[in-house]
């Protein structure tokens, strides 16, 4: 798998690097692994998509692969509907709201819950997110340890991740969909979920794990 690269997207507030870990066990697997780092905050959805495609343009790989945690799974749907010429490879993402996202309903109802959100909400958290075509394989994990962010609020539907709930990592046209019982960033850090992207990576499917 070489000549298989992956793209990791990062989420709302970081940068990438915590990422590193799910990166160097797919690195393991035969993969070659690549960050991308874009504004969260300052940036809308779109706009990062379109940060995206520039990036990934330069890339010498036949095969280009994308992973993307929370907000990053939002940024791959813009991708993708904006810039629907791609060479061949699968998606996952993680933990990633591709409905409108309680936690972030009711955090933007404050003032500082809505800077702390940024442009993300744009065609993003809140929802109008362009739909799925299905051409490419998606496969989206949601997490069941429920501690987190959205714990602060009541009403977050069970189960969850504490900050995402599993049926808002639900998409029409998804390929395949599955659970690993960790919180929202430890999806990144399970196991579990770097052994369920290579195998949907490679198979387009989670069911040999």
């Amino acid at each position: 798998m070489n000549d298989e690269t992956i793209v990791l997207v990062h989420g709302l507030w970081m940068n990438g690097i915590d990422m590193s870990l799910l990166a160097n066990r797919l690195q393991q697997s035969g993969y070659h692994t690549v960050r991308f780092s874009y504004p969260s905050l300052s940036g809308t959805p779109r706009e990062n998509a379109a940060r995206l495609h520039q990036f990934t343009s330069s890339l010498n790989a036949p095969v280009i692969h994308f992973i993307g945690h929370s907000l990053g799974g939002i940024v791959l749907r813009h991708l993708f509907f904006d810039y629907p010429v791609r060479k061949p490879g699968r998606v996952v993402t993680l933990g990633t709201p591709h409905r409108p996202s309680y936690s972030a309903y009711r955090l933007s109802a404050f003032a500082v819950g809505k800077l702390m959100l940024g442009q993300s909400i744009i065609d993003g958290l809140l929802g109008n997110i362009p739909p799925w075509s299905g051409a490419h394989d998606l496969g989206s994990i949601g997490g069941t340890l429920s501690m987190g962010l959205g714990k602060i609020f009541t009403g977050l539907p069970s189960p969850n991740d504490g900050t995402v709930a599993v049926e808002e990592t639900r998409l029409t046209n998804m390929k395949a969909h599955t659970t690993v019982h960790a919180t929202h960033i430890g999806l990144l850090l399970s196991p579990k979920t770097a052994s369920l992207c290579h195998t949907f990576l490679h198979t387009g499917s989670f069911n040999n794990v």
